[in-house]
């Protein structure tokens, strides 16, 4: 008899994977937006989650609906989650000053990063917008960022300088200020901020670029 629709077993394999990747269900409805009572209710075997929601989750774990679906004691699916064991991250199409990072709702999707670099801060990725940083970043390219409020000097960072939307730019320090520059000189020369300006505007470092994911 097939496993789908039974609630007990959908309940338990959600709080295995749970478990495994280190979240709880806050993590979980922040990131795939979820209602916190609705998610309550499938992990207390109350109620079912639809197909499109199991297909969300089953992402979420870099694994199979079936993995969800299916009792553990028919489908030993954790040997296959080893081998593809991931921590998704959200896609962001825009960080707009005073929004923190997990309560953004521009989600775009979704990419997956290993739980060793997981392990070490929060990231998000962010779909660069304009050509500003070409030939280096190209418009709609996926950029993987560690959320951090400062970076060394020639760092590629995010940025939002005077509320605005982010903006990703290298940047250079100096003792008076910081210089961010875009690769395309042509459309953004580089642009100075003396430390007045960083605390007045404010100018402030979002996270740093730490990995470029273009599809081929």
């Amino acid at each position: 008899m097939s496993d789908l629709g039974n609630k007990e077993i959908m309940a338990s394999n959600i709080k295995y994977y749970m478990e495994r990747h280190g979240i709880d269900r806050n993590k979980v409805c922040a990131d795939l937006g979820f209602k916190y009572t609705t998610f309550t209710d499938w992990i207390n075997a109350k109620t079912y989650p639809r197909i499109d929601k199991i297909e969300m989750m089953a992402n979420y774990f870099g694994i199979s609906k079936s993995d969800l679906v299916e009792s553990k004691d028919k489908k030993k699916s954790s040997i296959n989650f080893v081998n593809r064991v991931g921590v998704q991250i959200p896609i962001l199409g825009s960080v707009i000053a005073g929004t923190p990072i997990s309560a953004i709702e521009d989600i775009l999707g979704y990419e997956v990063i290993t739980p060793e670099l997981a392990s070490t801060g929060t990231f998000f990725c962010l779909k660069v917008k304009g050509n500003s940083m070409e030939p280096r970043l190209f418009e709609d390219d996926i950029i993987v960022v560690k959320q951090q409020p400062d970076i060394e000097s020639g760092d590629v960072a995010v940025v939002l300088v005077n509320g605005d939307e982010a903006t990703v730019k290298q940047i250079k320090k100096a003792d008076n200020g910081i210089t961010l520059i875009g690769y395309n000189v042509a459309v953004y020369p580089p642009t100075f901020y003396s430390n007045e300006d960083i605390i007045n505007l404010p100018v402030t470092i979002i996270g740093k670029v730490i990995e470029l994911r273009r599809p081929f």
